[in-house]
């Protein structure tokens, strides 16, 4: 087949990946790619066997497609099909199979050679070159199982490595914000760990501090731009790449500071964002909070709360009048410890920030739009006044399942004007507690029952979003449906359901 063929770039899932190069590496598999591009920069996350002639619907992308082509039909094989026959010919099936894996994310193909054929048909190699799929020969020796093992193990490798250079990072630059000049410490710290160069710019776009090698040329001059574009818009962080290839990032430090953190390197490792969100955060505690006062302001804010006073009275003091809500969970396994929850508060612009049951909660004002956050799944509210945070909170976590289920890193509450807003409201809810009533008072039903409408029946992704089995699911759909005595594959009756669980 001719052309370039171009694909949207798929969500793949929140695992450390694997170099192609590092799984042909292994002399116990005698793995050899024989079609497709090659390269250091091609990776896998994950190893998947199957024997489906459409595999798309079971890749979540990324994935080193395993088969032994059992699904290939006789009239497709190398030997068969043609113009004149009833099954299609080799190059049209195999040209449907590859462009499906590629569709759904599929980051290489292993075939394995036997029992079921004897050589890789050559069609199927001629589809890998095509569609620029790595094509990988798997020998008789080597079992689908040994193969995705292996992968595994990369795996854990890699996540062992980052872990360990993380956790010394972190610790390295704590004891940098314990020395006599704290802030150099920390640069020289920081410039160190990225092999690149720290800069602290104040206020004015001025820089107050450096540390490390200066990349010189247009780096530099980026480097500063950056720090002036986040200073500028009121974002949290921002990146980009110099011309001259160096890999660049800005921070502001705290809420209104008016410092920036500045960061170049001359490659981006696993870690280099969480290493430098954690040197942002102990920059902002030496550098912000004793000039501002903020820190003040907000211990008076919550003695006053503490003593009574309602929300809206005391929300001045902490910087805004309207607020958004925004949970986050780490994108790879794993709950978050306290440095990471202040890492993305920093991030995200805020230091209000609260830690709990794995999610971290913050409390950003309505003027910084909370972007996304590399490493991180994030749910969003939208924004409100300090009377209605409790609702705003529910909107955060209800955005944050969506974005676990649809492997989403950012999703945000959205209200706009629907079918609900034509009706009284009081006669909306009477409605909705009648129909609702045979669930009686079981959150887990109502809640199972809102998540799977949302994710337009999918168990699979509702198990993800609730954090329970698909079993427990298809469980608690069977209970719902016996219980209000629907057919929920019905659209209308899915309709009126999620209107009653709106009202809800």
């Amino acid at each position: 087949m001719e052309g370039t063929h171009t694909v949207p770039d798929p969500a793949v899932p929140p695992t450390p990946p694997v170099p192609l190069a590092a799984l042909l590496a292994r002399e116990d598999l005698a793995l050899r790619q024989i079609a497709g591009p090659s390269g250091p920069d091609l990776v896998v996350h994950g190893a998947h066997t199957s024997e489906m002639a459409d595999p798309y619907p079971y890749l979540l992308g990324g994935e080193l497609l395993l088969t032994a082509g059992v699904h290939i039909p006789e009239g497709a094989g190398p030997d068969g099909g043609g113009p004149g026959g009833s099954a299609p010919g080799p190059r049209d099936y195999f040209d449907a199979y590859v462009a499906r894996i590629v569709a759904a994310g599929g980051a290489a193909l292993g075939f394995g050679v036997a029992p079921v054929h004897d050589t890789v048909p050559p069609a199927l190699v001629a589809a890998c070159d095509a569609y620029a799929l790595p094509l990988l020969e798997v020998p008789p020796q080597t079992t689908f199982s040994g193969v995705a093992r292996a992968v595994w193990q990369l795996m854990a490798q890699a996540r062992h490595a980052e872990l360990r250079r993380v956790t010394e990072a972190q610790q390295s630059l704590a004891s940098a914000a314990s020395r006599p000049d704290p802030v150099p410490s920390v640069l020289r710290r920081l410039a160190q760990r990225v092999d690149g160069r720290a800069v602290l710019y104040g206020p004015e776009g001025a820089e107050i501090a450096e540390a490390g090698r200066r990349p010189g040329g247009p780096a530099d001059a980026a480097l500063a731009e950056l720090a002036r574009v986040v200073t500028g818009r009121g974002s949290a962080t921002a990146s980009d790449t110099a011309a001259d290839g160096t890999h660049l990032a800005a921070y502001a430090l705290g809420a209104g500071h008016g410092f920036v953190l500045g960061v170049a390197a001359p490659r981006r490792e696993p870690g280099d964002h969480t290493i430098a969100s954690v040197a942002a955060v102990l920059l902002s505690l030496l550098t912000g909070e004793h000039q501002s006062g903020t820190g003040a302001a907000r211990s008076s804010a919550l003695v006053r709360l503490l003593l009574g006073a309602a929300p809206e009275t005391v929300a001045p003091l902490l910087g805004g009048e309207r607020w958004r809500v925004v949970h986050g969970r780490p994108a790879a396994l794993g709950a978050p410890d306290a440095v990471a929850a202040s890492a993305l508060g920093a991030a995200l612009g805020s230091p209000l920030v609260d830690l709990a049951e794995g999610v971290v909660r913050v409390l950003v004002p309505a003027e910084r739009e909370p972007a996304e956050q590399p490493g991180w799944t994030l749910g969003v509210s939208a924004a409100v006044g300090p009377a209605d945070w409790p609702a705003a909170d529910t909107q955060a976590a209800r955005a944050l399942a969506r974005a676990r289920a649809t492997r989403a890193h950012l999703v945000r509450h959205g209200a706009r004007p629907a079918l609900a807003d034509l009706l009284a409201p009081g006669e909306a809810e009477a409605h909705a507690r009648a129909l609702l009533a045979p669930l009686g008072e079981n959150p887990a039903l109502a809640d199972t029952l809102r998540t799977w409408l949302s994710l337009h029946g999918s168990w699979d992704r509702t198990a993800v979003a609730l954090g329970v089995h698909r079993n427990t699911v298809r469980q608690r759909m069977t209970r719902c449906a016996a219980l209000l005595g629907a057919d929920l594959d019905d659209p209308d009756v899915r309709m009126e359901l999620w209107f009653a669980l709106r009202q809800r």
